[in-house]
């Protein structure tokens, strides 16, 4: 099958990394795997756990919420799909979705045989005030 794949390498560093356990190691983490997220679906979303240790008034504290998010994060990139060469040719769909704290879209193209193909996700937390608004209005944010 045709298309991007993420670096073997960067995926085998991040699925090997270890356990985290201070906020040096997961800045360094997430900037490796914030490299390849256009590679896992709903990357916001699994790594807000991760995110909200580096908040200014957080405490360092690896929870087990924390744990699933760092796994869900490197089985993501390890599973990651082979993305589609976009087709200038052919329709492109985009895919949008939101929760609570993430909104996040997927972009798609048929291939050839008419399966549908991802092109590149894309995700990011929601502000604060963002977190208000209706289902429906956060699905159309920028």
């Amino acid at each position: 099958m045709n298309g991007v794949r993420p670096d073997p390498e960067k995926v085998r560093v991040i699925s090997e990394w270890p356990k985290l356990s201070n906020v040096k190691e997961l800045r360094q983490f997430l900037e490796l795997v914030t490299y390849l997220c256009k590679y896992v679906e709903n990357y916001a979303g699994k790594i807000r756990p991760l995110s909200q240790l580096l908040k200014k008034e957080a405490e360092w504290k690896w929870t087990a919420e924390c744990q699933q998010a760092f796994d869900a994060v490197k089985q993501g990139l390890t599973e990651a799909p082979i993305l589609a060469v976009a087709d200038q040719d052919h329709p492109f769909q985009v895919v949008c979705d939101a929760s609570d704290f993430a909104i996040g879209c997927a972009l798609m193209q048929h291939d050839h045989e008419s399966r549908d193909r991802v092109v590149y996700y894309q995700s990011r937390q929601l502000k604060p005030a963002e977190c208000n608004y209706p289902v429906h209005d956060r699905r159309s944010l920028p």
